[in-house]
Parts: structure tokens; C-alpha cells; sequence
């Protein structure tokens, strides 16, 4: 695909400033978009216990519904990114939003987890350049020094959709004359209208150059990326951990990520631009990015079924019980971003973050079925403040650094690696979580003389229990294995976040730049 030239490479630099009101206008679509797109991987969490009883799926389905979007969202996004850098940002994010109405319509009528898990693929391509083109959108309109007041707003968003999502899927499921296909409806109309806004407010110079579209990459890097996280899905179930299986995945996967290496190196315009990793900032970055994503999807994957599984708590009273960790992200990501435009300094919000983020995780690995809802409010205040001051900053700093012709791929490599650290977490959790509820309900029927294989027909076979059908002295030794089977997950995840601060360490603070211009 080759793309013919119509506006002077200058064109975007000599652009007149937008102002303050047109910025907003136009921020209105853009965080409109961002909405649904950040809920599609979030509104399903405290629902899928529900669906997945409906549409008769296990544990291995609850994890890939989710896993199955951000996957195709990570794979997708350096496309959307490069394609920002090549063509019309505006038309691209219309096409994003179209892709996802569209896909949401078929997820709602799913008739099994196969069919779900299918709309979910192309719900996360949608969603993917949604998300990206978002950012890449702000830093075309708005200089950096000036991009944090209104990053702020993006991390607000991001916490409503990101940990509200949750809630709302719960509202919907304990809705009768709703139901849980209106988890995937419900997210239309705002698309519709973010299109209709966008197309009002969002006036950006489209600069369009000769160039080519680099498929073999983007089929490479989405091959690799795959690979491995089909692996982390399955091992330990399907097969053993060490197994000729696990040999030709991981090994498949590497190869085919050094390959990327190579084809992205002689390709004229590269998906994943490798002399972006010169920049010292963005390799920390986007290294730091993996290990935030998952702290950032796991957080609203386990805590639903915590909430649900081991507290007994209904889906919207699941959504509730997360307030904490909503309102601690929407604060510190408005403040930080006041801040960071007021004095033009970042990196100290960000190491702020990952130690809050870690020191979240270590304490929510302490939980329980019984533990007292004071000290877990205060567990995910600290993991939603960290999350807060941590996500958008990240981007800012990779903005900050890379050349403005550049900012499309930049911004899509950091959201690439959040994505990608999110889905092999929430894939490696997951099954981490299925192999310890297991043993811990194993231990408990056990101690509790109830025979192991009467306890596993109660339960489904391995499907999502629904406690409300389980005998009833079956219930507290379920509720108590999931407990334990999640903080486990929180305490494995906590030095992820504990990494992620060392590498911010590392990062060289550049102050903020006030132009548009390179």
C-alpha cells in the first residue's frame, strides 16, 4: 500500500494552534472513544462469572475472553500508530470506532464461548486504535508542557473505564430485563456519538508522504506476540510447564521476535521503528509499560472474582467495593497532570507510582475471604493512586523524547508494551490463580473429610462455580480457596510493580518541551 503526498512535510508544524475550548471540543470525541474502548476489556470482569455459567465455559474461557482482546488490541497497535503517521489521525479513529460498534453488535448475540471469544479478537482491534490514536491525537494538537493538564483527563477516563467498567457490567448483569449481552451493547451509542463529535470538533492537518505499509512486520510481530501468550494460556493445563509443547511455543515465539527484529530493520517504514529504542527513554519506558500492564489489568481481572467468588457479592456490589482504586486513580492522575504542566517535571510522579503500585500488590497479596473491608479499601486506594500517577506518564515522557513526525509510532510502541504486559499477565495469572484455587480447594475438602471427587461434581467439573447452587457446606471451602487463590496472585504480581520502579530509576528526566514543532 503506497501513500502519494498532498500536504508539505511542514504543513503539521506551521498548523495554527488550536485553543484552549477547540482542544476540549475536540478532547470530548477523543475521551468519548477512549471510554468505551478502555470498558470493552473492563465491562466484562465482575459479568463473566454470569456469562460464563449461561454459555457453559470454564476457567480457561474466563481468562481468554479477556486475554483474546488485548491481544488482538496489543498486536494492533503499532499498526494503528505507524498508519497515524502515514494518513488522516481523524479518519482512522472514525474506522477504530466503527470496527468496534460493529464487533460489539456480534459479541451481544454469542451463542457459545468459541463465538465470544472470536467478537473479543475483533472487539480488541477496534479498541486497539481507539486507545492509541487517542494519545497520538492529544500530542498532535498540544505541546508537551502543555499536554498534562489534559492528560489528567485521560488517566480520569482510563480509572472510570478501567475500574468502573467492572461496575457498570455489574449493573447490567443484576439488570433482569437487561442481562449480560447488554455488556457489549451497551458501549454503541457512545461510539456512535464519539464519531459524531469527532467529526465536528477534531480539525488536525493531514499529512500525507510516500510510503509503504510494512505487512510482513506487522504479521511477524503479531505471530510472536501470539505464540506466547497462547503458550502462558495453556501450560500447566493442557500440558506440563516443561514439555515438548512448551519447547516449540517458546521457542516459535523467540524466533519469530527475532525475525521482527530483522524485517523491521530493513523495512522502509517499520511498524516498530527499531532506532526508537536508541532513545534510552523509550526502551526504559516501554520496559516499565510491560510490567504496569500488569498490574493494570490484573487488578480488575481477580479483584471481580475476588469480590464475587470469595466474598459472595453480587456483580454490581463487586463493582462498588472496587470505589477505592476508582476514585485513587481518577485523583492522582488529574493532580499529576496539573502539576507536571504547572512546574514541567514528570519522573518523580512516576517513581511515586510504580513503589505505590508495588507496595499496593504486596498488601493485597495479604488478603483473605475474611479480610475486613477497611484495610482492603486502603490496599486498593494505594494500588489505584499508583496506577494513577504511573499509566499517562509513562507516554508523556516517550512524547517528550521522540521527534513530532515520529510521535504515532512512539506512542503506539508504549501502549503496545502496556497492552502485552497486560494480556501474558492476565494469561500467566490467571492460570496461576486456576492451579492454586484448585489445590487450596483440594486441601480444604480434604481437612473438611468430603471426598475430592464429590466436591469437583459439585462444582461443575471446572467450571465458574455459582455458589448459590453449591451444597451449602461446600461454599465456605470454595469462597476460602478463592481468597487464597488470588491474594497469591497480588503477591506474585507485586514485584513485577517492584521491577517496573527500578527501571523508572533509570529513566532521565528531560523537561517538558513547549513547542508543537520538532
Amino acid at each position: 500500500m503506497t501513500v502519494t503526498s498532498t500536504a508539505p512535510p511542514g504543513a503539521a508544524a506551521d498548523a495554527t494552534p488550536m485553543t484552549h475550548r477547540q482542544v476540549l471540543e475536540a478532547l470530548s470525541g477523543l475521551l468519548l472513544g477512549l471510554f468505551v474502548a478502555v470498558l470493552s476489556s473492563t465491562v466484562v470482569s465482575n459479568a463473566l462469572p454470569r456469562i460464563l455459567t449461561d454459555l457453559h465455559g470454564g476457567e480457561s474461557a474466563y481468562t481468554w475472553v479477556i486475554t483474546a482482546a488485548l491481544l488482538s488490541l496489543t498486536a494492533s497497535t503499532p499498526i494503528w500508530g505507524k498508519l497515524s503517521d502515514l494518513v488522516s489521525k481523524k479518519l482512522l479513529v472514525q474506522i477504530a470506532l466503527v470496527i468496534y460498534i460493529l464487533s460489539s453488535a456480534l459479541a451481544g448475540l454469542s451463542q457459545n464461548t468459541a463465538e465470544l471469544i472470536g467478537c473479543r479478537v475483533l472487539q480488541g482491534i477496534g479498541a486497539g486504535g481507539v486507545t492509541a490514536l487517542a494519545q497520538i491525537c492529544l500530542a498532535a494538537m498540544v505541546p508537551p508542557r502543555e499536554r498534562g493538564r489534559y492528560s489528567g483527563y485521560f488517566g480520569a477516563v482510563f480509572a472510570l473505564a478501567t475500574i468502573g467498567g467492572p461496575l457498570i457490567g455489574g449493573v447490567i448483569v443484576d439488570t433482569g430485563w437487561l442481562g449480560w449481552r447488554w455488556c457489549f451493547y451497551v458501549g454503541i451509542p457512545f461510539s456512535l456519538l464519539a464519531i459524531l463529535v469527532l467529526q465536528r470538533t477534531l480539525k488536525l492537518p493531514v499529512v500525507r508522504r510516500k510510503a509503504k505499509i510494512d505487512y510482513l512486520g506487522a504479521t511477524v510481530i503479531t505471530g510472536a506476540v501470539s505464540l506466547l501468550m497462547i503458550w502462558i494460556t495453556l501450560a500447566g493445563k493442557n500440558y506440563a510447564w516443561l514439555s515438548w509443547q512448551t519447547a516449540v511455543m517458546v521457542g516459535g515465539g523467540l524466533l519469530l521476535g527475532a525475525l521482527a527484529v530483522v524485517v523491521e530493520r530493513r523495512a522502509a517504514e517499520p511498524i516498530i521503528p527499531p532506532h526508537l529504542f536508541r532513545h534510552r527513554t523509550v526502551t526504559l519506558a516501554a520496559l516499565a509499560s510491560v510490567l504496569v500492564g500488569v498490574g493494570m489489568y490484573g487488578a480488575t481481572t481477580f479483584l471481580g472474582q475476588y469480590f464475587q467468588l470469595a466474598r459472595e457479592k453480587s456483580p454490581t456490589t463487586a463493582g462498588l467495593l472496587t470505589l477505592p482504586m476508582i476514585l485513587g486513580l481518577a485523583v492522582s492522575s488529574t493532580v499529576a497532570g496539573k502539576l507536571i504542566t504547572r512546574y514541567g517535571r514528570w519522573k518523580g510522579f512516576l517513581v511515586a507510582g510504580t513503589f505505590l503500585l508495588a507496595a499496593g500488590f504486596a498488601l493485597l497479596g495479604t488478603i483473605r475471604s475474611d479480610t475486613g473491608y477497611g484495610p482492603l479499601s486502603l490496599y486498593m486506594a494505594v494500588t489505584g493512586i499508583g496506577l494513577g500517577l504511573t499509566m499517562q506518564n509513562l507516554v508523556l515522557a516517550v512524547q517528550n523524547t521522540v521527534p513530532r513526525h515520529e510521535l504515532g509510532a512512539a506512542s503506539s510502541v508504549v501502549t503496545f508494551f502496556r497492552t502485552m504486559g497486560g494480556a501474558m499477565g492476565v494469561s500467566a495469572l490467571g492460570a496461576l490463580m486456576t492451579d492454586r484455587v484448585g489445590r487450596y480447594l483440594t486441601e480444604n475438602l480434604a481437612a473438611a473429610h468430603i471426598q475430592a471427587g464429590h466436591g469437583g461434581a459439585a462444582l461443575g467439573g471446572g467450571e465458574i462455580p455459582d455458589l448459590h447452587r453449591l451444597p451449602a457446606p461446600l461454599v465456605p471451602l470454595v469462597t476460602d480457596a478463592f481468597g487464597h487463590g488470588v491474594g497469591v496472585v497480588f503477591l506474585v504480581a507485586a514485584p513485577c510493580a517492584l521491577l517496573a520502579f527500578v527501571v523508572v530509576l533509570l529513566i532521565r528526566e528531560v523537561p517538558l518541551k513547549t513547542g508543537r514543532a520538532d
